[in-house]
């Protein structure tokens, strides 16, 4: 089983429009609403590839019941700890080209309830194959919230997986993530670098013992003590990013609870990513565009490679 640990879910509304442009109005063709925050969608794309996979996440208010209720109706397996704050909303505008997002802050959490989730994250580990520790920290969350985490996951000798961007990913660091998932723009803020490798390597002195970073339209670069890897799709491929990075962390997780390489890992992860990108909704993939796109990629080795392929 895949544990993912979301501090700061929501409740995601998307609104789907012909065109979207800024000052004026619009006409919403389709609306969908379910549970969300980064650690939901790679359960729930993880539960549609037929990995197991367990959400724990706070939840509270008129909004967090509607996330509990979707959750259950949609066969996602979760343990939600009560807070006092309504959980969160965020808001997706999707046209045929790209998605605007509108994002709540989320409530924030008393000391006892960042401790009630850390107690029901351990709770689970014993069961668990990967944790993967994914979105923003909460108001209240301790700056090193997910040290915290990444500290416990790695005291079950479980391998973690941060999906987070800022200071609580620097904060992070020290703790010894098995891997971090920054995409380009994080990967700059974190270190003034420019260049992904170098900045990538950056991140491999503070403290993660490797770098899969979101590149955009180029795919995905893996880095590690061993080497670095990049695998892109064939073409740019448009619609609705919003969760493609959640999608390559779920194929990272789901690779990690293998033992797989970077070798398999990332052809996997573009193309879920690929797919994802090609869905109106994030957390959901193109399942053809999927199985077709991964069977055409592969990765290229940039740098020597241990004999495991990490």
């Amino acid at each position: 089983m895949i544990l993912t640990v979301t501090p700061n879910p929501a409740l995601d509304v998307t609104y789907t429009v012909p065109h979207f442009r800024p000052h004026t109005s619009h006409r919403v063709t389709g609306i969908a609403a379910q549970a969300g925050g980064k650690g939901v969608n790679v359960a729930r794309v993880l539960t549609a590839l037929g990995r197991p996979a367990r959400c724990v996440l706070p939840l509270g208010g008129p909004t967090g019941e509607a996330v509990r209720t979707e959750l259950a109706a949609a066969g996602l397996d979760h343990a939600a700890v009560p807070v006092a704050g309504d959980t969160r909303r965020t808001v997706a505008v999707v046209d045929t080209a790209d998605a605007t997002m509108f994002n709540e802050p989320g409530p924030a959490l008393a000391p006892a309830e960042w401790d009630a989730l850390l107690a029901e994250t351990e709770r689970h580990l014993p069961q668990a194959a990967v944790l993967v520790l994914s979105g923003s920290l909460p108001p209240g969350a301790p700056a090193d919230g997910y040290a915290q985490l990444v500290t416990l996951g790695r005291g079950f000798d479980v391998p973690v997986v941060l999906d987070a961007d800022g200071p609580a990913l620097l904060a992070a660091l020290p703790a010894r993530p098995t891997a971090v998932k920054p995409n380009a723009a994080e990967l700059t803020a974190a270190t003034g670098l420019p260049d992904p490798h170098d900045a990538a390597r950056t991140l491999l002195r503070r403290g993660a013992e490797s770098v899969l970073a979101s590149l955009g339209p180029d795919g995905l670069l893996a880095v590690d003590a061993h080497g670095a890897w990049r695998c892109a799709p064939p073409a740019a491929v448009t619609g609705n990013p919003t969760g493609a990075g959640d999608s390559a962390v779920a194929a990272l997780a789901a690779g990690l609870s293998g033992n797989a390489g970077w070798s398999a890992i990332l052809p996997d992860a573009v193309a879920l990513s690929a797919a994802t990108v090609l869905h109106p909704r994030a957390g959901h993939f193109d399942d053809d565009a999927y199985h077709r796109l991964r069977h055409s990629l592969t990765a290229a080795r940039l740098g020597a490679a241990s004999p495991s392929g990490w």
